[in-house]
């Protein structure tokens, strides 16, 4: 599913009820623009596809963090999924309610500690021994117990990019499932945490099920043995990682994933939470750019672009495939066959390659699925200011985020 329509009259790429020409128009390209109503539309599929057991979505932030998002889904009273103190503001800053905030990462400061034990998250997501102790001291300190939830790195293969597979044992995430019986009993000498939970996240970008599945099962198997042995465990987070089709994916419907998970906690009182962030904001945006040369050389045709891997960085650091559409279709010239690509003095700096697109310079072009792990990992690299984030609601345009300027670029420099 995408975000963007032809509209037949103007043959012309349309978000919701604006056209993106008008857009460009007024904010100019590089441009973010996002969809509200597909916003919305994605985070209630997930909670109306687990209405039927006790579940709390944390969305995960990091996948994109304007904060005229994140308040959208505070107003669905979404949970969130954090992974840095920076995010912890800006979930606050946008109405977010802390006691649905869950604090994962593997490599959590004191200050950031501090600041979730101040505002009352719901619970930290620990990700090893040395982890523990470094939370029991710094309750201890303020005269608080820390709630926390186990993650466990369960050995599953997730059957996705290497540089995205979080649950094998070779990566950096999570308690082994082996050493987990034993970090329990360590935690019960902890005299200022408490367990509340297990959960885990094997992975992002997730196109089968039965990693999922056996993921939870390992979960669940884990969680009996707590309940067994007194521990008071009140939630399994399941994680997130559905994938999303950028091009001829197949991943499970929303529904699909729900079907597979909830009958196995049909004997289990725990709270699902489920930490989604791909699967709701990705195809929701697109990314406008506009043409500023054609270029023809012996081996190739490029389309020269005024966004770049700074922009859009997940092409040069996954290869990964977006949509590329022209916003206005040329029909009486023939397709040509164009790499796509940025002024960033880098070869890696490719947005698309091999496209089949009849362009002129001056064209617009829409990036599609870019709503998800673009511009929050964008940056001023060349000295280039990060680009507008626009948000279309019905037949309103509003600017969520202004372009930055090059002044900007340097404004917390000083010459010595």
């Amino acid at each position: 599913m995408t975000s963007i329509t032809l509209n037949d009259q103007h043959d012309s790429l349309c978000m919701e009820e604006v056209s993106l020409m008008e857009v460009a128009k007024e904010y100019g390209t590089p441009c973010y623009v996002y969809s509200k109503k597909m916003l919305v539309d994605n985070w209630q599929r997930f909670n109306d596809a687990f209405k039927t057991h006790p579940h709390r979505i944390c969305y995960a932030v990091k996948a994109n963090s304007n904060l005229a998002i994140l308040n959208l889904f505070a107003n669905l009273n979404s949970g969130f999924d954090i992974v840095s103190a920076g995010e912890l503001e800006r979930v606050l800053a946008a109405g977010g309610d802390p006691r649905n905030i869950v604090f994962s990462g593997v490599g959590k400061k004191p200050y950031e500690i501090i600041r979730a034990l101040e505002v009352g998250i719901h619970c930290f997501n620990v990700e090893s021994d040395a982890e523990l102790d470094r939370l029991n001291d710094i309750a201890m300190q303020l005269n608080t117990i820390a709630p926390i939830a186990l993650r466990i790195n369960p050995d599953i293969d997730a059957r996705t990019h290497p540089y995205i597979a979080t649950g094998l044992n070779e990566n950096k995430f999570g308690i082994a499932y082996t050493d987990t019986l034993s970090i329990v009993e360590k935690i019960q000498s902890l005299s200022h945490l408490k367990l509340i939970g297990i959960g885990n996240h094997i992975g992002s970008q997730l196109t089968e099920l039965s990693p999922f599945s056996e993921a939870v099962d390992r979960l669940l198997e884990l969680a009996n043995q707590l309940l067994a042995n007194g521990f008071e465990l009140d939630h399994i987070n399941i994680g997130g990682g559905l994938g999303v089709n950028y091009r001829n994916e197949t991943p499970p419907s929303i529904q699909e994933y729900a079907a597979t998970v909830i009958p196995k906690f049909k004997n289990s009182p725990l709270e699902i939470i489920l930490e989604p962030g791909r699967a709701i904001v990705a195809n929701a945006g697109v990314l406008l750019t506009t043409v500023e040369y054609l270029k023809q050389t012996h081996h190739k045709n490029f389309a020269i672009v005024d966004a770049a891997m700074n922009d859009l960085l997940r092409p040069a650091l996954y290869k990964a495939w977006h949509e590329i559409l022209p916003v206005i279709s040329r029909k009486n010239q023939p397709d040509i066959l164009y790499d796509i690509v940025g002024p960033v003095c880098e070869s890696a700096d490719f947005l698309g390659k091999e496209r089949l697109l009849s362009i002129e310079p001056g064209d617009l072009l829409a990036i599609q699925s870019a709503g998800a792990y673009s511009f929050s990992m964008s940056s001023n690299y060349n000295s280039r200011p990060r680009v507008a984030e626009v948000m279309i609601d019905q037949n309103r345009i509003h600017l969520i985020r202004e372009r930055e300027s090059i002044q900007d670029l340097f404004v917390k420099e000083k010459i010595i």
